[in-house]
Parts: C-alpha cells; sequence; structure tokens
C-alpha cells in the first residue's frame, strides 16, 4: 500500500515518538518486562503506530513500531510489519475509531492504579494535582478479555462524555488517552502518581473531599491558564 509524501512523512515521525515515549514508561516505573504499550494516530490518515508483542523494551527502536489501520490490521510492507502488534491493538483501534478526538493511547500495569483497579474502586479526586489533570474521580470501567475489541468498548463507554484521561479497566490497569501519546503518556504517569497518594492517604485515615465546585476551578484553570502558550506542561 502506497501513501502521499506527506503521510511518509507523518509516519516516521509517529515512529520515532513512539519507539522513545516507551522509554518514559520504564523511566517512571510504569511497567515490568515487555507489559504496556503507547500508540499514537497518524496525522492525515487512518493509521496508527503502535509497538510489538512480547518484545522488550531496550528493542523498541523506531524500526520495531507497527503500523496498523484503525480496523487494527498491520499495513502489509511497512517496516515492522513482519512482527506481531501488541495484544491490545484491538482495543487501541476501537479508541481511535469511536473517539476522533484521541490522538494517543497508553496502557500501564503501573502498581498503584492497578491496585484500585483490582478492587473495582474509582479513586476519589482529594488531592488538587488530580483535579487540575483528571477534572475529578477516576472512574471503573468494566471487565473485559484481552485480545479483541471489548477492552476499546469499555473504555470508550465509561470515558466518553467523562473529564477524566484515565480509566481503571476492572481487574487489568490502566488505559489513558491524549491529544497524542505524549500527552496520554503524560496521564499514565500523572495517574500513577496520584493513585499512589490517594493509597497512602487512606492509610491514614479518610481523606478530605475537595468541593466539585473547587474541582470546576482547579480544572478549568489548569486546563485553560497554566503554563505557557500552548497545551498545558507541568
Amino acid at each position: 500500500m502506497s501513501y502521499s509524501p506527506q503521510v511518509q512523512v507523518a509516519i516516521a515521525r509517529v515512529r520515532d515518538q513512539v519507539a522513545a515515549l516507551h522509554s518514559e514508561l520504564e523511566r517512571y516505573g510504569l511497567v515490568v518486562w515487555t507489559a504496556g504499550n503507547v500508540s499514537e494516530r497518524v496525522p492525515g490518515a487512518d493509521l496508527f503506530v503502535i509497538k510489538p508483542s512480547g518484545v522488550a523494551y531496550d528493542e523498541l527502536d523506531s524500526s520495531a513500531m507497527i503500523v496498523c489501520t484503525l480496523d487494527g490490521e498491520v499495513v502489509p510492507g511497512t517496516p515492522g510489519s513482519e512482527r506481531r502488534p501488541s495484544s491490545d491493538t484491538a482495543a487501541h483501534a476501537y479508541v481511535y475509531r469511536n473517539m476522533p478526538e484521541v490522538g494517543g493511547v497508553v496502557h500501564t500495569h503501573s502498581t498503584y492504579a492497578t491496585a484500585w483497579a483490582a478492587r473495582g474502586e474509582p479513586i476519589p479526586c482529594v488531592v488538587t494535582a488530580m483535579a487540575d489533570e483528571f477534572g475529578g474521580a477516576i472512574p471503573v470501567g468494566p471487565f473485559a478479555i484481552i485480545g479483541d475489541d471489548s477492552i476499546g468498548r469499555g473504555i470508550v463507554g465509561t470515558l466518553t462524555g467523562h473529564r477524566s484521561r484515565a480509566v481503571l479497566m476492572r481487574n487489568h490497569g490502566p488505559f489513558t488517552i491524549g491529544r497524542d501519546a505524549r500527552d496520554a503518556v503524560k496521564a499514565a504517569v500523572m495517574l500513577e502518581d496520584v493513585a499512589r497518594t490517594v493509597h497512602i492517604s487512606r492509610q491514614l485515615g479518610a481523606p478530605t473531599p475537595i468541593e466539585p465546585v473547587a474541582i470546576d476551578a482547579l480544572f478549568t484553570r489548569y486546563q485553560n491558564v497554566y503554563g505557557q502558550a500552548g497545551p498545558t506542561q507541568s
């Protein structure tokens, strides 16, 4: 399958970015062994890039990244197409097909967020950083078997109309979404941080909730005022 020069350039850029961002999952301690994945939509094409299944993180350079259609099918003849893509590919594809505003998806098994997922319990919004980043509690999605689009359906069903960019898939772990893959990785890092903080707080007693009106104000400020011109950065 051939693509325009502009799309080929976009594919190459996304492959580089997705490969580099997998190292951020390791850097922040969000994954072990070969678990977890990052994907990003290719601008100007109905494609996304994701890592191969079961490959060590130190082997995940740009040449290993796999280009897929929005149906989750590997594009033949592209670099990496001889490998099988991540076992979560169908879930990522379902998100991209049904949430056109999403440009990046991340899945980890980060310890504290996954512990909340194992309990099937939303993370309550009790710290300002959580209000800033997620606009409220982190919701829990349904239990779903890995391999088809069931997880994707759970992600979309849970996050559609919700301000949170993170969902705890029950008995599985967190998925985050973003404008692009970097934004989704940021959400995954922030999610693990607040999951740990709220867990520790509960060991000391019942955390004090933040009033909804204050959550709204914090979220609006952070999303629209904080940082320099352009998308918010922490």
